[in-house]
């Protein structure tokens, strides 16, 4: 667990395409009450619910209550783990890519 003492794995909780959609419809609204995220699925509110919960379980939803209303907001930064990992095979692809580009070149000589 990292420090934001996670209960679930971040590339877990994002290897679902509902989940990836709730992380994208919060990146683009500051907090969404829970009914406005429903209204952007076909599936009932629990549904939606046990998804949030996932991603909250992983850090990167947080929630807060006002009234009988829940209102979610996007955490990004578990996602970093995500983007350096990302990375590490960004350059791997990056470095093969350039010895084909060198070996195509040899072979136009």
């Amino acid at each position: 667990m990292s420090e934001n003492n996670q209960l679930r794995d971040v590339f877990d909780a994002i290897a679902d395409p509902t989940r990836r959609r709730l992380v994208r419809l919060l990146a683009e609204a500051e907090e969404v009450p829970l009914h406005e995220l429903t209204a952007q699925f076909d599936m009932g509110r629990t549904a939606v619910s046990k998804h949030l919960t996932i991603l909250k379980e992983a850090g990167l939803v947080h929630d807060r209550k006002v009234g009988r209303e829940t209102r979610y907001r996007l955490n990004a930064a578990p996602l970093r783990e995500v983007q350096d990992w990302v990375a590490y095979y960004n350059k791997f692809w990056h470095a093969n890519l350039l010895r084909l580009q060198h070996l195509l070149e040899e072979d136009e000589e």
